[in-house]
Formats: structure tokens, sequence, C-alpha cells
């Protein structure tokens, strides 16, 4: 597991950008340029969480080490130790993968 010093607050969630297949069928490299931004994540970390209007803790629908789907743009995208993370609201978390 992914251990980085990032502390999502609230219903955030901290993903970690999972690897892309660079290459596809018939050998073709794709250069970056040319790439689509990934929309499979794996979580690393989740926030301190949402209070409802009664000030009760709202839980999760994701726990670590799920593979999450996100919303293409959404979220703030950053670099730690030159590996790419992602900080998304709960909400911005598509589907669960598997």
């Amino acid at each position: 597991m992914s251990k980085v010093n990032i502390k999502p607050l609230g219903d955030r969630v901290l993903l970690e950008i999972c690897e892309q297949n660079e290459e596809m069928k018939g050998g073709i490299l794709i250069p970056d340029t040319a790439k689509e931004k990934p929309q499979e994540f794996k979580v690393i970390a989740l926030g301190t969480g949402k209070l409802d209007d009664k000030g009760k803790k709202i839980p999760f629908d994701v726990k670590v080490n799920d593979i999450v789907l996100t919303s293409r743009y959404g979220g703030t995208e950053v670099k730690v130790d030159g590996k790419e993370y992602k900080v998304v609201n709960q909400d911005d978390i598509l589907a669960i993968v598997g």
C-alpha cells in the first residue's frame, strides 16, 4: 500500500492513479500527449467525514484499497515525490470497480 503524508478533510478521498497500459493491440505506443486522463483510481485515504444536519457522521461509500471510477475532470491533482494523486469529493466517485 502507498504511504503518503496527505490526510483529506471532510468527505474528500485521496486517490492514486492506476497504471494504464501504454501499448495498444498491434504494438502501437501511445504518446503521453495523446492519452486520455485516467478515470480508474485506487483509494489511498478517506477524509475526516461529513456531518449531516443532526451532527451525525455520514459513512463513506468506499474504503481504502477500493478501485473506483471518477468523473474525468473532477477533483484536484497533486504530485508528491514524483507520484500523481487526486483528491476528490466522495460525490465525484462514480462507481467501485469489481
